[in-house]
């Protein structure tokens, strides 16, 4: 029997309770359709840097570099340990040493599923440069505390990294529906996005067969929800990435159905699984929060490791259960009660 080495990560809050939910069903798939998860859990969280002072080992990176694919659940206790230091102490470091520069995120209504827009047939792709722009870390404060304290965050873009995730995003939109919108705010951002303009112009040149638009990031978030329909693969920066997938997860019913894949294309390194939804330590541990975020991530793994019908039939009784009304709507369902759920779809 084939297998893949699975490093989790559970992490913090409900990050716990999804991941357990979504290895329920990645399990369950394996014995269906042929091959085993061998799963390693490691402690890296928020109440690991409580005891230790960083948020993985030394030689997290390295333990990791082992495994096919790492799965993670969430990060993050505001209340303990800043945001800054959790994401710039794991998930970063992680995305960086990997170089899994493709962040993907899918948004489109699941069956039963209530939007808040008017329009429900949309299926958008957004694709996040995820290793440069606003995560270089290049910058610093001075004066600290002061009166006169300065701080510089500079956001850094290298024709390397330009060119290969929008390569990347014109690749998925000739595998879909061939047209590609890039985000940028060159009006304003007159060196780092009108550079980004030109390069996507360029690139455009390889891909006569996939339609290409230019839009604003304002103008950009209009029409997610004014026209999603008329979107199919979206690929921005960083940070003008980070803004539209949450506002596509909105639209899509919410962050509990938002999954995501930060991907090494070359395969040099394991490429990383997970829900976005965050930890909500407010409800951890209380069998309320939706696994379907983090299963659809686990079958996002699923297609990335080859095991595309195992995948499709993941995704499919997600669907089954939502068109049940089962995690259609935030609250109504226990994590056990729509993991069960989707698990009867699946071995049905």
């Amino acid at each position: 029997m084939k297998s893949y080495k699975i490093a989790l990560v559970p992490g913090d809050g409900i990050g716990v309770d999804v991941t357990e939910a979504a290895m329920e069903v990645l399990t369950a798939a394996g014995q269906k359709f042929g091959f085993a998860l061998e799963a390693e859990s490691f402690p890296w969280s928020c109440a690991y840097y409580l005891q230790h002072g960083a948020m993985m080992p030394t030689d997290g990176i390295t333990q990791l570099r082992a495994f096919d694919a790492i799965y993670l659940g969430a990060v993050g206790w505001p209340e303990t340990v800043p945001d800054a230091v959790s994401l710039h102490g794991l998930l970063l470091p992680i995305r960086k040493a990997f170089n899994q520069y493709a962040n993907i995120r899918p948004h489109r209504l699941l069956p039963g599923v209530e939007g808040p827009l008017k329009s429900e047939r949309f299926d958008i792709l957004c694709i996040r440069e995820n290793t440069e722009g606003e995560y270089a870390g290049a910058g610093g404060r001075v004066h600290q505390g002061m009166g006169n304290e300065v701080a510089v965050e500079t956001a850094i873009f290298t024709r390397e990294g330009v060119e290969r995730i929008i390569r990347f995003g014109f690749e998925q939109a000739r595998a879909r529906r061939k047209h590609l919108t890039s985000v940028t705010k060159s009006n304003a951002q007159k060196f780092s996005m009108v550079f980004w303009d030109e390069v996507t112009k360029e690139l455009a040149a390889d891909y006569p067969d996939v339609t290409v638009s230019h839009m604003h990031i304002d103008a950009m978030a209009a029409k997610m929800v004014m026209a999603p329909e008329s979107l199919d693969v979206v690929v921005a920066s960083n940070l003008f990435g980070d803004i539209l997938t949450d506002l596509g997860a909105a639209i899509q019913g919410g962050l509990g159905f938002a999954a995501s894949a930060n991907i090494c294309p070359d395969r040099s390194g394991p490429s990383m699984f997970e829900p976005v939804h965050g930890s909500a330590p407010d409800i951890a541990g209380q069998n309320i929060a939706n696994p379907i975020a983090a299963i659809w991530s686990g079958a996002m793994m699923l297609e990335h490791l080859g095991e595309g019908e195992a995948a499709a039939a993941v995704l499919f009784a997600i669907e089954s259960a939502t068109a049940a009304g089962i995690g259609s709507r935030p609250g109504t369902h226990a994590t056990d009660a729509i993991t069960n759920a989707v698990k009867s779809a699946l071995e049905s």
